[in-house]
């Protein structure tokens, strides 16, 4: 009998087909995940296409053999990461990190698993350095950073260009990083320009994959592909690589002797505030959503408001003319990639799913506990919207009220 490995027809037919009950058995996905909730894998093998888009091979994913379960005792206990160490690194790796209300973009933990992936490539030890002007709300533990240079101060706030460019060229000769990775996107692309000018680098933007002596970047208008040399900074694509999610890094604060920047030739005269129903969904990082279940429109567009939250709504209260076309989230309207998003009465169909893939934390105010846009959600309420949405304006308001008092 031969020893060849043959593929089984009916196996590869049934990792092709999602809706079949054994696909999450043999495609090496738990079926539920530690709360219960149905999960994807989050680190899924991707392809790169010649297009530059991400290929998934399903037939190379699963193994037959099942899948192991938590057991029910563990079943709400997160496996704790082991901890990435680099202990005295002989280079370094650096990367702007940039934030938005003081917590790291999506944009930038692509960056950083990027970096990461160029690090553990090199046979010395070598360190990503993450390189901050501002505070980090939420820990960062998990997104790649090996040591981190935080720096603080009014020459710094706000937008200050031609600071962060003094910050940058000042670290790059005190370690000699080998390159400079930013996010290709906001005040992050203008830096890396004008670091490049500084450092007498010619700059390699819209890149989306870094090979061993050369980068592919994204040109003509996001239509052609063109190979260059790799330069020492780097402007990355979104979804250039995948975030960092195996292990937890060290993040182990650095402190350099920095001199200030001094004569800079812009000055930042603060926020503009904006009507949130002016903003672009695509752009918008608050969005409340409604969908099928809102009954009261006037308290939807008055919690909105109050709230300081952009209006989305589903495809079914665009259609029935609640909402007008240009506010409709999902695969058939606007895909958005909001900070948090807030869904009221939507039950959640898989066009709107695909819509907010890219959202960080999703709300979903529903009363069916069993809907798809509480799987998804990480926080649900379950109750009548009217009500929920009536405690919420109340509780805005109490708080409001007690500021109003303390500041007196």
């Amino acid at each position: 009998m031969s020893d060849l490995n043959r593929r089984d027809p009916r196996l590869a037919w049934i990792l092709r087909n999602r809706l079949h009950p054994r696909h999450g058995e043999l495609s090496g996905q738990p079926t539920r995940g530690p709360t219960g909730l149905l999960r994807k894998n989050p680190r899924p093998q991707w392809q790169y296409g010649p297009s530059g888009v991400r290929r998934l091979d399903r037939l190379q994913r699963g193994a037959a053999a099942g899948v192991s379960r938590l057991s029910v005792n563990k079943r709400h206990e997160q496996p704790a990461l082991p901890v990435h160490r680099v202990g005295e690194p002989q280079a370094y790796i650096a990367v702007w990190l940039q934030t938005s209300g003081g917590r790291l973009t999506p944009h930038c933990k692509d960056v950083l698993g990027q970096a990461q992936q160029l690090a553990v490539a090199r046979e010395e030890p070598t360190a990503v350095l993450g390189v901050l002007c501002g505070e980090l709300k939420d820990p960062v533990d998990g997104a790649g950073i090996d040591r981190l240079l935080q720096v603080n101060g009014e020459a710094y706030d706000g937008y200050q260009p031609e600071a962060w460019t003094t910050l940058c060229t000042q670290v790059d000769a005190a370690l000699q990083p080998l390159c400079w990775l930013l996010p290709d996107s906001g005040t992050s692309a203008e830096l890396g320009r004008r670091l490049g000018v500084n450092l007498g680098e010619r700059p390699a933007t819209g890149v989306w994959k870094i090979d061993a002596d050369t980068v592919l970047a994204r040109n003509g208008a996001g239509n052609l592909d063109i190979s260059r040399p790799r330069s020492r900074v780097m402007l990355l694509l979104e979804e250039c690589a995948l975030p960092c999610g195996e292990f937890r890094y060290e993040v182990r604060p650095m402190t350099l002797t920095l001199t200030a920047p001094t004569g800079t030739r812009l000055e930042d005269l603060g926020p503009v505030a904006v009507d949130p129903a002016e903003i672009p969904l695509a752009e918008a990082e608050f969005i409340l959503a409604a969908g099928n279940g809102v009954r009261d429109w006037p308290q939807f567009h008055r919690a909105a408001s109050v709230l300081g939250a952009s209006e989305g709504a589903s495809r079914v209260a665009v259609d029935d003319g609640f909402m007008p076309r240009n506010r409709q989230v999902g695969a058939t309207g606007t895909w958005v990639s909001a900070r948090v998003y807030i869904a009221v009465g939507i039950s959640g169909a898989v066009q709107h799913l695909q819509g907010i893939s890219k959202c960080e934390q999703v709300i979903a105010i529903n009363r069916d506990a069993d809907c798809d846009m509480v799987k998804r959600a990480n926080l649900t309420a379950i109750g009548d919207s009217g009500d929920i949405l009536a405690a919420l304006l109340q509780l805005v308001a109490t708080r409001a009220t007690r500021e109003v008092s303390d500041a007196a």
